[in-house]
């Protein structure tokens, strides 16, 4: 499938949402709210599940589903409270030593007037460093858009995981063709060039696995998904928390490299 295809399947109206997977994915799902320094932001949704019988924090961001869904979670763009309520939730996850599932999809994170006044790029900046440094594992798996800052906020993890048709990249094409060629109606090829899918990321160990979509046979992809990530992070738990760290920072350290 070509690249900007893939942007659109990525995009499609009818996709599973984030709400989706925490509902279908994991069992005994309990939200949190808040960051307790402003408010709740709805673009993210965070709280303790299990994983089989396992115990897990998990966070989505969510676009949401009807019109008013959306214009409710800013479709999935969120503002400085929603990072700072993942983060809070991911320190408490640190403190009783449950693991860290994350769910992205995100055009990006919102970059409106009120969101920089509460400080989008420090929050931001908080949740690299201190996803880096978490001594539980983590696991990201990006089930749509995965959009820039925004996404990368929710994916600095011990493994990252991609479904077949969503993306990932510093920028949308739109964004990308209207920068280079001042011409918007170049997203196609900025799509491209871009090397945003899936297969792309995993044949530069950007992301770890491919999650296959059946026929957007969706609760196939639930199923599979709750195996693979038992099974990750009981591997992951074998690991002293040091080892788990050196690896997480060395996995980081080769992306980009040109050998």
């Amino acid at each position: 499938m070509e690249a900007y295809k893939k942007v659109m399947a990525a995009r499609a109206k009818g996709r599973a949402t984030g709400t989706d997977y925490l509902q279908h994915v994991f069992t005994d799902f309990t939200e949190f709210h808040g960051d307790r320094r402003y408010g709740d932001d709805l673009a993210v949704v965070t709280g303790i599940a299990k994983l089989k019988r396992l115990p897990v924090t998990v966070i989505a961001l969510e676009k949401g589903r009807d019109t008013k869904d959306k214009v409710a979670r800013n479709f999935g763009m969120a503002h400085p409270e929603g990072y700072r309520k993942a983060l809070r939730q991911m320190k408490l996850a640190e403190k009783f030593g449950r693991p860290v599932i994350c769910f992205v999809d995100t055009a990006g994170a919102y970059c409106g007037l009120d969101a920089e006044e509460r400080g989008q790029a420090q929050a931001i900046a908080e949740n690299l460093m201190e996803m880096m440094a978490l001594r539980v594992p983590v696991i990201s798996v990006l089930i749509g858009e995965g959009g820039s800052g925004g996404a990368l906020a929710l994916a600095v993890a011990d493994q990252v995981w991609m479904l077949e048709n969503a993306v990932y990249s510093v920028i949308s094409p739109e964004g990308c063709a209207s920068i280079l060629w001042k011409d918007a109606g170049r997203a196609k090829e900025a799509a491209e060039c871009l090397r945003m899918t899936a297969q792309d990321l995993l044949e530069m160990g950007v992301i770890e696995k491919i999650i296959y979509e059946p026929q957007n046979d969706f609760s196939k992809i639930y199923d599979t998904l709750r195996n693979d990530l038992y099974d990750a992070i009981t591997a992951c738990k074998t690991l002293n928390a040091d080892e788990m760290l050196e690896r997480r920072y060395q996995r980081f350290r080769r992306i980009g490299v040109v050998k």
